[in-house]
């Protein structure tokens, strides 16, 4: 159990300390990971399908129609795609996980001796489930990025055939495909960062027995949530252990949890100067 050792004399009043946001670097590294699989993805597909093409048909049996064996190369290529982000995703997400504890215990760590406190953190049971979670959590979102582009390819390529469209134009949509693709992992990368820094701050913060803190809005979301914009303005103070009461969604949330949220949290520390 972590606890806090004031260098200085003890005086009763109230220090609001400097908020832990979550690390531009973690979120960035895990992005492009993401997306250089992605791109390897999408290559093979757009190989594959040149391929297909300049055969103007794939090579079939006899009782296949070239929709048919098209469709069958797809899911052949899809299980192998799902198999290389598998035995990616458990070595990433792990090492995602422990970035951004080790980066948030550290940056609680400095925080604190700046404002005169010496503190050892420790991987105690509740940090333990946290990472563990994370790594799930992470390891299912991995896995389901190849799931849904390759529903998506089989889609356009289908389509594609049923409508005589030529490669240019089956690769325009599967390019735009892409773009949706790397999208949604810049989103995983953005919104686990921020959620898993809101997790660990929480849990670290309760180990030294601090109660409260201040919303904070970071300023850096395209579309602000108003309500989260008023917190911020009133100095909202909130219950770390349940949260914040947000009118707009009608429950306790804390900062950084709700899609696309970087809001943080000012702990309050009562007691000592």
């Amino acid at each position: 159990m972590s606890s806090l050792r004031s260098r200085k004399t003890a005086k009763r009043t109230e220090i609001v300390l400097r908020p832990v946001r979550p690390n531009l670097g973690i979120e960035i590294h895990y992005r492009k990971r993401l997306d250089a699989l992605i791109e390897d993805m999408h290559a093979s597909v757009m190989w594959f399908l040149r391929a297909a093409y300049r055969k103007q048909e794939p090579r079939i049996a006899q009782d296949e129609t070239p929709a048919d064996s098209l469709r069958r190369s797809i899911r052949n290529l899809s299980k192998r795609w799902n198999s290389k982000f598998d035995d990616m995703a458990g070595k990433l997400a792990e090492h995602f996980a422990q970035s951004v504890e080790k980066r948030s215990s550290g940056a609680l760590k400095k925080i604190l001796k700046d404002g005169g406190w010496s503190v050892d953190f420790h991987m105690t049971p509740a940090m333990k489930d946290i990472v563990d979670a994370t790594v799930h959590a992470n390891v299912a979102l991995i896995k389901s990025i190849p799931a849904q582009y390759m529903e998506q390819v089989e889609g356009i390529v289908m389509r594609g055939v049923q409508t005589g469209r030529d490669l240019g134009q089956v690769s325009q949509d599967l390019q735009k495909r892409l773009g949706v693709t790397k999208r949604r992992a810049a989103f995983i990368a953005r919104d686990q960062s921020n959620k898993c820094t809101a997790a660990f701050n929480r849990a670290r913060q309760l180990e030294l027995g601090l109660t409260h803190a201040i919303w904070v809005h970071s300023g850096h979301e395209r579309s602000p949530r108003p309500s989260h914009l008023k917190a911020s303005r009133e100095k909202q103070v909130y219950d770390i252990r349940k949260g914040w009461f947000d009118p707009d969604v009608g429950e306790y949330i804390l900062p950084g949890t709700l899609p696309n949220c970087r809001c943080v949290g000012k702990p309050i520390v009562k007691g000592f100067s």
